[in-house]
Order: structure tokens, then C-alpha cells, then sequence
């Protein structure tokens, strides 16, 4: 009997939590406490105390955090910023926007940026390593650090997805200047609109961005630099510190469903996975995604579809450096190029029931038999 098993199920996100959410809209909305109020902060001190860092700042969307972030470390006109080419157009866009130059890099067999490929792209203008900490998985932060230190660069982290992995204990945003956060919807940690913060032990970031996020203005309400508008709007900060409460059983949800996929999928000689939970004593992933590597990917997609099963192929399979309508040509990144012509992404996300997943695999399973 066929199942639908939506990529991604929304009104979950609001249902799950019903009489909870109505009661943080009636208290917000009954005490008129709309911006940059006592919400906020709460979900600030405790978003960093999640994190493992020392300090956290709310933002508009997870793209103001990586701009203003880079702002902030004093990345400018003219220096060259090394990022990984599996990610969003947002991770380039800020770099280019702050007048810097987005420079692409590729990736390994997890998905994650190249260290190899990241010491070959270094010039006398390079400044910064921006690595994507995607999928919910960290970067060998180890290797990137070692290079920032021998070239004297600074890493900044693009953790939109990776809020909760860490690297050998250490959380997404200790490694140096901080990591920039997305809480839309669809993230591990999602809210009801566009929402992003910025995570560090950086005290220097930490006060630049919260100048920038207000207008440039201080504690005391004086003007002391130009800045923007991209504060986190209280209602949401309410809504996210609620669910941080039980953020860390999602992650164990995620890393349960994602184990369930291997012990299912994992001998199928047609499918790259992602690594396993606890394969590696190094690595902590929380599975914001679930994406394969599939011979056959796009019969496979259609496979699935015609089974009431969503799947998603990431960045609408385009890697950053393939958009030439943006200025990049003549790069060549081998293993992203042959991985997005096979990368999908299955459903992963806590509406899902065991069943559900059972399901999934039992028609990836059909269809290689």
C-alpha cells in the first residue's frame, strides 16, 4: 500500500507543539513585547550555553549573520575568502557583498570542504576559510585550523546547518571567529519565519555584531558606527528558546532515523551514505540532511516520487562554482562536479515515524532490485 512521505512535512513544525506556541504568541502578543526585548535575551544566554560558547547574538536570517559576521572580522574590499562550492548561493553572496572574492572550493567523500583542495586556492589575498558545516555535520577543523594558522587566516564558520555537531567535543562555533547560525523552518532548530543568529568566544565579534544588528547603536542608545536592521524579532526568539528546550532530543531523533537508514541501506553497493552515527569518535552529526549518493539518481528520484516519497536534490543541483551567470568560470572541482551527479536527498526530519522510514527504504530497496 503506497504512503505519502512528504520531503519535508511543515505544518508539523506547528501542530507538534500546538497549545504551546498559541500560549508564546498570547504572552508575547499580551505584553506588547515585540523587539529586542527580555525573549531575546533568554534565547541568547541560552543559545550559547547550548552552543558551549561565551556569547550569542539573534539575528534577522541565517545570510545577515554570515555578511555582518565577515563584516566584523574585517573582511573587505579585495580579499579573497575560500568557502566550500557544496553550499547555499548565500555563503558566496555575503562574501561578495562585503567586496570580498567568493573563491570555491572542493569538497571529500563526506560532503564536507577539502582541506587539500583549500591549501591550493591560497594566494597573498586570501584572508579567510569559510567552511560550510553542512548537512549537520563539522568540517575536519583540525586540518583547516592548521592551515589558518600556517597562513596566517582567519576561519569563520557558514554552521547554518550545523547547530549541535561537533568536532572532537568541540561545538559549530569555537573554532576561531565564531559560526553564523539559520533558524528557518526547515532547520533542525526552525522557526516560523526567517530567523538567524551568531555564536563565538570571539568578545570582539561578539560586540561588532551587535552594533551591526541594531543600527550601529550601543547599550546606551548612542550611534557609534554605521550598522543595519537585522534584529531577531522577539516572538520568534520566544518560539525558538521553547524549542531549544528539547532541541537536543530532535538530534537524538535524527541520529536514530539516520542509523535506521544504514542498517537498512548501508549494503546496497548502488548508494554512498553519509557517515554513520558513532562510526567515527571524532565527529558528532545531527543529520540536519540525509543526502545519498544514488547510481541511477534521478530514475531513482522519480522511482520515489511515483511512490509518494519527496526527495530533494541540494542547492537545486547547482554547486556555487557552476553558476556562471555569477562570474564563475574555468574552475574545476572534481569530486563536487561527479557528486552532483548523484548526490539526493531522502527525507529526514523528527515527523517522521519509523514506519515512514521503513517505507523509504523498502522502495529504494525495490527499486535496485
Amino acid at each position: 500500500m503506497m504512503k505519502n512521505v512528504p520531503f519535508f512535512n511543515y505544518p508539523h513544525l506547528f501542530k507538534s507543539h500546538e497549545e504551546d506556541f498559541v500560549r508564546i504568541f498570547k504572552d508575547v502578543g499580551y505584553r506588547g513585547a515585540y523587539i529586542l526585548q527580555k525573549d531575546l535575551r533568554d534565547f541568547e544566554e541560552n543559545l550559547a550555553k547550548f552552543a558551549g560558547t561565551k556569547y550569542a547574538v539573534g539575528l534577522a536570517n541565517g545570510t545577515d549573520a554570515i555578511w555582518i559576521a565577515l563584516m566584523a572580522a574585517g573582511i573587505g574590499k579585495g580579499d579573497e575568502v575560500i568557502f566550500a562550492s557544496h553550499t547555499y548561493i548565500a555563503t558566496a553572496a555575503s562574501i561578495h557583498f562585503v567586496g570580498a572574492i567568493p573563491v570555491p572550493a572542493d569538497c571529500k567523500e563526506d560532503h564536507m570542504i577539502d582541506p587539500d583542495s583549500v591549501r591550493k586556492l591560497i594566494t597573498p589575498k586570501t584572508k579567510a576559510i569559510l567552511p560550510t558545516q553542512v548537512n549537520g555535520r563539522c568540517c575536519d577543523m583540525d586540518e583547516l585550523m592548521k592551515i589558518a594558522r600556517e597562513f596566517n587566516l582567519i576561519i569563520l564558520e557558514d554552521a547554518a546547518q550545523g547547530l549541535g555537531a561537533k568536532f572532537k567535543g568541540n561545538g559549530v562555533g569555537t573554532f576561531d571567529k565564531g559560526g553564523t547560525i539559520s533558524f528557518y523552518p526547515a532547520k533542525n532548530l526552525g522557526s516560523f519565519g526567517d530567523a538567524g543568529g551568531f555564536v563565538t568566544n570571539d568578545k570582539d565579534m561578539y560586540e561588532k555584531v551587535m552594533l551591526y544588528r541594531d543600527h550601529g547603536r550601543n547599550d546606551d542608545g548612542v550611534f557609534v558606527m554605521w550598522g543595519f536592521n537585522s534584529r531577531l524579532d522577539n516572538l520568534q526568539a520566544a518560539i525558538l528558546d521553547f524549542k531549544l528546550t528539547f532541541y537536543s532530543k530532535e538530534i537524538e531523533r535524527r541520529r536514530e532515523i539516520a542509523q535506521m537508514y544504514q542498517d537498512r541501506l548501508g549494503q546496497l553497493p548502488q548508494l554512498k551514505l553519509p557517515p554513520a552515527p558513532n562510526s567515527n569518535p571524532d565527529y558528532y552529526d545531527v543529520y540536519q540532511n540525509y543526502e545519498i549518493e544514488a547510481f541511477k539518481r534521478d530514475e531513482l528520484k522519480q522511482h520515489l516520487k511515483d511512490n509518494g516519497v519527496g526527495t530533494l536534490i541540494q542547492w537545486s543541483g547547482q554547486p556555487v562554482h557552476s553558476i556562471t551567470s555569477l562570474g564563475f568560470t574555468g574552475v574545476g572541482l572534481p569530486y563536487t562536479e561527479e557528486m552532483f551527479t548523484k548526490c539526493l536527498m531522502i527525507p529526514m526530519n523528527t515527523a517522521l515515524t519509523n514506519d515512514d522510514v521503513e517505507y523509504v527504504c523498502e522502495q529504494i530497496v525495490n527499486f535496485y532490485n
